[in-house]
C-alpha cells in the first residue's frame, strides 16, 4: 500500500496513448543541461543589474526596469534617491568602520560630552525636535533613506551623512525597538536656542530649580513636566545628573527644545539667573528635611527615608536632631534660624502671588542649605502635600509635577486680577 501511495505521488514522464503516440511531460536531460549552463548568465545579468542600479542612484539618474535580454539603462522616469534627498550626499559605512562605535562611547560618558561638546540624539522626533530649534547636526547615521527623507533635509546640508546596517544600530541603540537612526549634535547652548513662539507665549512667570537630582529618570520627568506646566526656564545646580545623559533625553521627551534649562550652576549663578522681585519656595519633604552641607555630606539615609511628601508637618522641638551635623557652629545656627524662618505651607493654599521660584531637592542628599537660605531670604515656604497615613512618600518627579501645575493654576488666576487692576490705574 505504501508504494502504491508513493506512486500516486509521482510525477508521470510521458503519456502513452493507445493510437501510439508518446507525449513527454517532462522536459529532456539536454533542455535541463542548457538551463543550467544559462543560469549563470542569468545572475551575472543581475548583478549587472544592480550594479548599473546603484550607479544610476549616486548619479542623481533613475532606473527604468529592463526587459528580456536588454542592458540596463538610466533614465528620469521617476525620482531618484539623490533627488528625494535633496541633492545631499551620504556615504555607506565598509565593513570595519568604527565611527558609530566611537561617537557612541563619547556620547555616552559625561566627561567626553564635556571634552568633545557633542550630544547623542535617537529618534525621529527627538532630532526633529532638536533641528526646530537650532542646534547644529554633526554626524548622522540612518539605516534607510526613508528615514532619512523624515527630517527637514534643509538643515542637514553641514552634516555628515553616513549609511550604516540597521544591525549596527540596534547594537549601539538603547532602545528596545530601535527606529534606526542616530544623530551627533553639537552640545546646544540654551540663550542661542529658538524655542517655539506658541508655547513660549503660554509660559507663566514659574522658575524651577532643581537641586541635586541624581537620577535621571526622575529628572528628565521634571523637565517634560516643567515644559508642560509652562515654566519660564529651569536651572541646575552642579550637583545635578548631566542633563544631556540619554537616560535625561529619552525621560524628558523633547522638554530640552521647549524651555531653556541652565545646567552646572552654582547658587550665585542662580540668583543671577532669577529676575526681581522674585520669591522662592523649597519642596518639603514633610517628614524629615535633610539638610546637605556639601556633596560629600556622611550620615545619608535611604531615599525613602529623604522621600519628597508627607502627611505632618516639622515640628520646631526636632530640628537640632533631624539634620546633619555639621563642622562650623555657624552652619548649625544658620540652620535652625532658617528653618524656623521658612515656614510651612500646603500645596493648595495661595503661595504663587508673583513671579515665583520652586526648588526640587534629589531623593538621595535633599535640599541643600543654600536652598534654604534663599527661600528665607525671599520669604518663602516649604511646601507640603498632604497625604492619607500610612502611604509612602511621592518621590521628586511626582511631587514636582503636582506642585508646577498648581503654581501655574495660581498664576492664570491672578493674571486677570493683575491686567484689571492695571487698566484701573490707567483709567485714573
Amino acid at each position: 500500500s505504501k508504494r502504491f501511495i508513493r506512486g500516486l505521488r509521482r510525477k508521470p514522464v510521458a503519456v502513452l496513448h493507445p493510437s501510439g503516440e508518446r507525449e513527454t511531460l517532462k522536459k529532456s536531460n539536454q533542455t535541463a543541461d542548457k538551463n543550467r549552463h544559462a543560469q549563470p548568465d542569468s545572475l551575472r545579468r543581475a548583478v549587472e543589474r544592480q550594479q548599473a542600479e546603484e550607479k544610476a542612484f549616486q548619479a542623481g539618474a533613475t532606473f527604468r526596469s529592463p526587459g528580456h535580454g536588454s542592458k540596463p539603462t538610466a533614465e528620469t522616469s521617476y525620482p531618484s534617491v539623490r533627488e528625494q534627498l535633496g541633492g545631499l550626499r551620504f556615504e555607506k559605512a565598509q565593513p570595519g568602520d568604527k565611527r558609530l562605535a566611537k561617537v557612541v562611547s563619547i556620547a555616552r560618558s559625561r566627561a567626553f560630552r564635556e571634552q568633545q561638546g557633542k550630544i547623542l540624539l535617537e529618534g525621529r522626533r527627538l532630532i526633529c525636535d532638536a533641528l526646530a530649534a537650532g542646534a547644529v547636526p554633526q554626524v548622522l547615521f540612518f539605516s534607510r533613506v526613508e528615514r532619512l527623507c523624515e527630517l527637514p533635509l534643509h538643515k542637514l546640508q553641514q552634516a555628515s551623512l553616513v549609511k550604516v546596517k540597521f544591525e549596527d544600530i540596534k547594537i549601539w541603540s538603547d532602545l528596545v525597538a530601535p527606529q534606526g537612526i542616530i544623530a551627533i549634535f553639537s552640545k546646544p547652548d540654551a540663550s542661542r536656542l529658538s524655542f517655539p513662539e506658541d508655547l513660549r507665549r503660554q509660559t507663566v512667570p514659574l522658575f524651577l530649580i532643581c537641586d541635586n537630582v541624581r537620577d535621571p529618570g526622575n529628572l528628565g520627568t521634571i523637565l517634560r513636566c516643567a515644559a508642560a506646566a509652562g515654566c519660564d526656564r529651569v536651572l541646575l545646580s552642579k550637583g545635578c545628573v548631566d542633563a544631556w545623559e540619554p537616560k535625561v533625553l529619552r525621560a524628558a521627551m523633547g522638554a530640552h527644545f521647549r524651555l531653556p534649562i541652565f545646567p552646572g550652576l552654582d547658587w550665585t549663578d542662580i540668583s543671577e539667573h532669577l529676575p526681581k522681585p522674585m520669591t522662592v519656595h523649597v519642596a518639603d519633604n514633610g517628614n524629615k528635611l535633610f539638610i546637605r552641607h556639601d556633596a560629600e555630606a556622611q550620615d545619608v539615609q535611604k531615599p525613602g527615608d529623604m522621600s519628597w511628601v508627607c502627611n505632618r508637618r516639622i515640628s520646631s522641638n526636632t530640628h537640632s536632631e533631624e539634620y546633619v551635623e555639621s563642622d562650623s557652629d555657624d552652619d548649625s545656627d544658620f540652620d535652625e534660624r532658617s528653618l524656623s524662618c521658612v515656614e510651612p505651607k500646603a500645596y493648595h493654599e495661595n503661595w504663587a502671588q508673583r513671579s515665583t521660584a520652586l526648588v526640587i531637592g534629589g531623593e538621595t542628599y535633599g535640599l541643600s542649605s543654600e536652598a534654604l537660605q534663599l527661600a528665607e531670604e525671599t520669604r518663602g515656604h516649604k511646601l507640603f502635600v498632604p497625604m492619607a497615613p500610612g502611604v509612602e512618600c511621592l518621590n521628586s518627579a511626582a511631587t514636582a509635577s503636582i506642585l508646577l501645575f498648581e503654581g501655574r493654576r495660581q498664576l492664570t488666576k491672578l493674571a486677570p486680577k493683575v491686567s484689571r487692576r492695571a487698566r484701573s490705574v490707567i483709567l485714573r
